[in-house]
């Protein structure tokens, strides 16, 4: 199934997105079951709003995008926690990319993907999601690439649904996400679409502290 809402302005930043999009997810709130998973960093400030509006359980879930050699911010794919790699067959086969092109470049990423899990859980596992409905949240899709990866690997985990929830997205990816989870939500899908920072006014860079600071926050208002 999938929605779609267009607000007329830009959003001021990632958490005027997360409140936006909660008054969307409204028929989530106050159940037991749910579970809200940000694709960190900028997906944090978003699902902090998501998660305190439906007074739910808030975790990251580290996904890293695999940048085409020489052209860092084209995604080829990406990897997830749980050994998952999801790749863009098109973009490796423009390039003509190797698999040890792939190789070299997941290496690194998934030295990343170790350090950002440490850092953010403090050795605390993640929240449990079998059986449970798993929105998982960013600040927005463009290829689209980091958020299957996420949605493959916390499939893996077996949640009773799966519901991607962004604030803005490029119609064809929003569109395609439709056939990996279960409810696809994009509250805007401009017809013009060529980064998702253009929708927001302040798209500054979410920190490692900041995410840090947001978990913390949400589990004291749960407490």
């Amino acid at each position: 199934m999938f929605r779609s809402l267009r607000p007329s302005l830009e959003f001021t930043d990632r958490h005027a997105a997360g409140t936006a999009l909660a008054e969307r997810l409204k028929e989530f709130a106050g159940r037991s079951d749910v579970v809200v998973l940000a694709l960190p960093r900028g997906g944090v400030p978003v699902a902090y709003e998501v998660a305190r509006a439906l007074n739910a359980p808030l975790d990251v879930f580290v996904v890293r995008k695999l940048g085409v050699p020489g052209h860092e911010e084209l995604a080829m794919g990406a990897i997830a926690s749980g050994d998952v790699r999801v790749l863009n067959q098109d973009v490796l086969a423009w390039y003509r990319l190797t698999e040890s092109d792939v190789d070299a470049v997941a290496r690194l990423e998934k030295a990343e993907l170790e350090r950002r899990e440490r850092l953010y859980r403090g050795g605390r596992s993640l929240v449990p999601i079998e059986g449970r409905v798993v929105i998982v949240i960013d600040d927005g899709l463009a290829t689209g690439s980091t958020m299957r990866a996420a949605v493959e690997a916390v499939r893996r985990l077996k949640p009773s649904q799966i519901v991607v929830a962004v604030p803005v997205g490029a119609r064809d990816t929003c569109a395609q996400l439709r056939q990996v989870a279960d409810h696809a939500i994009c509250l805007m899908m401009p017809a013009s679409f060529s980064a998702v920072g253009q929708w927001y006014l302040d798209f500054s860079q979410t920190t490692d502290d900041d995410v840090r600071r947001l978990l913390a926050s949400v589990d004291q208002d749960r407490a």
